[in-house]
């Protein structure tokens, strides 16, 4: 993937934030900080959620889109802009746009969810769907910027964009000003860098860690080499930090200024998304909740106070649905079986009552009879369970064996 920067090296300052700041004033909502009681119990220090899930088009992305756009010179502005995106960015280039009476064009992928793209075209942008992933629709738009003059919004790549999402470190400092610890997830790295810079020009002492999905975790080996290295196939349900690349200009100042990069596991973000939802009543799609997923992971390695920084809430209702089932499933709340049964009347009520004895409800059962592994005279039976827990999982096991049925692998 190529990306189109203007100036490959330049500097973000802090001024450069203060002045983004002063910008955002009356566009960009300053987002809550939430106490988290349970996470606070598990680290044994406060822990804070800077809530930019809360913020307008649902994602920090409006603040580093409206100050690019702002920046623009008439001619410029004239000439419209246009974005790729699979969701938040488009947003926050569609509103951003909007705003300031510049016309925005926004490539988004096939397969992109339709609310996103109900919700970018409510906001003023005419969309396109392109390309089945997102290199396709990048280059898409980087064509049409060449081809109209339209200017090309980078999602992070741009002094701008990062000076724009610099904004919430000066948030989180003016907030919670006895931050140790700020986590945040990283995608291409423009959050990450832009609060980096606010964050170590004021307090040098409070270290910056990013987290990247393990499936998508472009930055440890591009540090390790010095330089921005691709990955191939990055794959994560966090779309928001599924980036194969990091950014030229990022990259310079997470690789200066961030602690150090971190990486999660699936489970663990469906483990995260789930206790946001439930504990904190927080709508928090899976890049949002990647700092949370670092702090279930590993409690005892930050100092806090600790401020885990909600990056955003839009998420598709089916793979929210997917999503929890995962984390239920993860948290050891949920537990998908199967075995067989000798197919004789009752069969199906004795194996339903042995589970009843353990208290574990049964969400589904599905049946197959046709199947050439099976003999003449079986069925075999797929269970989806609500459970209590790892500890209720293996008493669910243990009582089938008890009572003669083998579980398939």
């Amino acid at each position: 993937m190529t990306y189109s920067t203007p100036d490959p090296w330049p500097t973000v300052t802090l001024d450069d934030v203060r002045g983004a700041q002063k910008m955002l004033a009356g566009v960009a909502r300053v987002t809550a900080m939430e106490g988290s009681r349970h996470l606070s119990q598990l680290v044994g220090a406060p822990v804070h959620f800077k809530c930019e899930n809360l913020q307008r088009t649902g994602s920090f992305k409006l603040r580093g889109a409206y100050v690019r756009i702002a920046g623009l010179i008439a001619e410029e502005r004239a000439a419209g802009v246009v974005a790729a995106s699979a969701g938040n960015h488009a947003q926050g280039v569609a509103l951003a746009s909007s705003l300031l009476g510049v016309r925005s064009t926004v490539f988004m992928p096939k397969a992109a969810p339709l609310p996103k793209v109900a919700a970018t075209r409510e906001y003023g942008a005419e969309v396109r769907l392109q390309g089945t992933v997102v290199d396709e629709t990048l280059a898409a738009a980087e064509d049409y910027a060449r081809d109209t003059g339209a200017v090309f919004i980078h999602p992070f790549d741009h002094r701008d964009v990062i000076a724009g999402q610099g904004t919430v470190g000066l948030e989180i400092l003016e907030q919670c000003p006895e931050v140790r610890t700020i986590l945040v997830g990283v995608g291409g790295g423009g959050l990450a860098a832009g609060i980096a810079v606010a964050v170590k020009a004021l307090r040098p002492d409070v270290k910056v860690i990013g987290v990247q999905a393990a499936g998508a975790a472009a930055y440890p080996p591009s540090l390790a080499a010095g330089r921005p290295v691709a990955i191939d196939h990055p794959a994560t349900m966090a779309d928001g930090i599924k980036v194969g690349r990091p950014g030229d200009v990022p990259f310079q100042i997470v690789d200066e200024l961030v602690d150090e990069v971190r990486t999660v596991s699936e489970d663990a973000l469906s483990s995260a998304l789930l206790l946001c939802l439930e504990r904190a009543k927080l709508v928090v799609e899976p890049a949002g909740a990647s700092p949370v997923a670092a702090l279930l992971g590993e409690p005892e390695s930050v100092e806090g106070p600790v401020v885990a920084v909600l990056s955003g809430g839009n998420v598709d209702p089916l793979l929210m649905q997917r999503i929890l089932r995962h984390g239920m499933a993860a948290a050891g709340r949920y537990l998908s079986l199967r075995l067989r049964l000798t197919d004789r009347p009752g069969a199906l009520a004795t194996l339903l009552g042995v589970l009843t004895v353990v208290d574990a409800n049964v969400l589904d059962v599905g049946h197959v009879r046709t199947d050439p592994r099976l003999g003449l005279t079986e069925v075999e039976v797929e269970l989806h369970l609500e459970t209590k827990g790892p500890e209720h999982c293996a008493e669910v096991g243990a009582a089938l064996r008890e009572a003669g049925y083998t579980v398939m692998p």
